[in-house]
């Protein structure tokens, strides 16, 4: 083979150029051509990204005695979502399983609103990995049951204590990642998503994760299932009530500053709950990172994550990103049963 190659004449760039006029100019408005292309992406991305805002919130009601729905609401994103929306107007409900944490949080709300900027809230106190609870969910439905419910954050969710394959997971924990990450989103979404057509106003934001969005997770195989799952339901979705007034879109999240991802530091590609949740409602509608990806329905609105979103969408190479992914969850379980190991000691 290697003879073979050897005894091929390959035509230098100038031979081409000066005995083959017309391949050359081809070749080169080929290569014009797909350079100009990616450049017009790449500026529109930078410019969705840092420059141009989203849709307003007034369409969906803010300040105009509309009502936001917040589940997973006892802290961190969910949390900070319920205090933004507050702010911008909404009369918020807010929902998860710690009651004390909710009422703390109704109160706070309640005490930073006033005057003209007075809004309600209040709380309904669920376990959304309990589906057959027909009293919780009975309960949930007569709460929001006549409120002009212009915003649904599905916010509530559960990941993996730690990296782990498949087959040595808890049988319940996965049980409760879909039923929390998938089959509860889908319960409210059908819940209030008619009283928003027949409004003809509405937002759905289903809170999506680059574990299964933008790329395969190994040890997290559950959790990046029902990510990937929420990015399919929500494409879909978007494009029927498109043009109903109903904006429905999953946001694409790298790490936060979480209980759920256990880190506390923020950095440039780790923001904390309140910018993050401040780029989600200030991007509203603009896929920035997801844009030309291929992905309907998809946003990235947080700058890094966008940038990164980007990036490992135009390099391709999935696997190879699937590989590095594998390896670190197995550095992030190795520390996790160490230290688990060092608290059992100490007990």
């Amino acid at each position: 083979m290697a003879n073979i190659l050897s005894a091929v004449s390959v035509p230098s760039s100038h031979v081409i150029v000066t005995d083959y006029p017309k391949l050359a100019l081809f070749l080169l408005a080929v290569g014009s051509f797909s350079f100009a292309r990616f450049a017009f992406k790449t500026l529109i991305v930078l410019f969705q990204t840092f420059i141009v805002s989203g849709k307003s919130l007034k369409k969906y009601g803010a300040g105009k005695g509309a009502w936001a729905v917040v589940t997973g609401a006892s802290e961190g994103i969910g949390r900070e979502f319920a205090l933004q929306l507050a702010q911008k107007g909404f009369n918020v409900v807010v929902s998860a399983r710690n009651a004390s944490a909710l009422t703390t949080l109704v109160s706070e709300i309640e005490s930073k609103s006033t005057g003209d900027r007075k809004v309600q809230a209040k709380a309904v106190t669920m376990d959304f990995s309990k589906l057959d609870d027909t009293v919780q969910w009975s309960k949930l439905e007569t709460e929001l049951s006549g409120l002009d419910i212009g915003v649904l954050i599905n916010n509530a969710g559960k990941s993996y204590q730690y990296p782990e394959d498949f087959h040595a997971t808890k049988t319940q924990d996965m049980e409760d990642i879909v039923t929390i990450n998938i089959s509860s989103v889908v319960r409210l979404t059908k819940m209030l998503l008619p009283g928003m057509v027949e409004r003809k106003r509405g937002l759905i934001v289903n809170m999506g994760s680059f574990s299964g969005i933008s790329v395969a997770s190994p040890m997290l195989s559950a959790y990046a299932g029902s990510k990937s799952f929420l990015s399919s339901f929500t494409g879909s979705l978007a494009e029927e009530v498109r043009g109903k007034g109903v904006d429905v879109e999953c946001v694409n999240t790298y790490f936060v500053v979480s209980n759920m991802s256990k880190i506390r530091k923020a950095s440039a590609l780790i923001p904390t709950p309140k910018a993050f949740v401040r780029s989600v409602l200030s991007k509203v509608g603009l896929p920035c990172g997801a844009l030309w990806t291929k992905r309907p329905g998809v946003v990235t609105p947080y700058w890094s994550h966008s940038l990164l979103d980007y990036v490992m969408n135009v390099i391709g190479w999935n696997m190879a990103f699937v590989r590095y992914t594998h390896g670190l969850h197995k550095s992030i379980r190795r520390r996790a049963l160490r230290k688990l190991e060092r608290e059992a000691k100490q007990q």
